[in-house]
């Protein structure tokens, strides 16, 4: 007969597959389902579920390999590409509807006018939207980061490297000097080669 910590661990391992489900993140999705499965496999090997055991094998084995390709593809510029537009751009603007609530999570002062001329990008992967980088040219080399948005399903995956990062539009423009907005929350620009002086991150 099996103790109850055994049921405990079914009980867990379900409970763990149905938190993965209600994750936005991808590649977190894809860890803790894959932690779920794995605690449903040693369950169902005690129980002698071997049905059980062989599904969660191949769930298991399926989120390995989605996690080998996002890791594989996390910092391939040629999975990604940064599309300039201008900034009254139709799609931009339904983008930024759409994501309002979450963009001010992380923005909470930003305001779109989309008719001073700021340059405004789109990160795009195949035809997905990634995220949107909105920048005022200060002069000198510097900007003024007004929106620096990634849409949930992208946001652990570091696409802002491909605009802030040696190859991409940011340092093409002669930018050296990136100014976020103070209330701008947890911003990441270390983890691109920029270093922090004051309010403003240099690179």
């Amino acid at each position: 007969m099996h103790g109850w910590w055994l049921e405990a661990a079914g009980w867990v391992g379900s409970a763990v597959l149905v938190w993965s489900l209600l994750q936005t993140e991808l590649r977190r999705l894809r860890l803790i389902n894959l932690v779920g499965c794995i605690v449903l496999i040693g369950y169902n090997l005690v129980v002698g579920v071997w049905p059980m055991v062989g599904l969660n094998v191949v769930l298991a084995v399926i989120n390995v390999v989605h996690l080998v390709g996002m890791s594989r593809h996390r910092h391939d510029a040629a999975s990604y590409a940064v599309l300039e537009v201008a900034g009254d751009d139709e799609y931009l603007r339904h983008v930024l509807r759409v994501h309002e609530g979450d963009i001010r999570r992380y923005n909470p002062s930003f305001v779109h006018d989309p008719f001073t001329g700021d340059p405004s990008y789109l990160v795009l992967r195949g035809d997905a939207t990634v995220g949107v980088v909105l920048i005022r040219d200060l002069g000198d080399g510097r900007a003024q980061l007004l929106l620096d948005y990634v849409t949930p399903p992208y946001r652990d995956l570091s696409p802002g490297e491909f605009v802030f990062g040696p190859q991409g539009p940011f340092r093409a423009h002669g930018f050296r000097r990136v100014l976020t907005p103070r209330d701008m929350v947890d911003p990441y620009y270390e983890r691109l080669g920029f270093r922090r002086e004051g309010d403003a991150y240099v690179v």
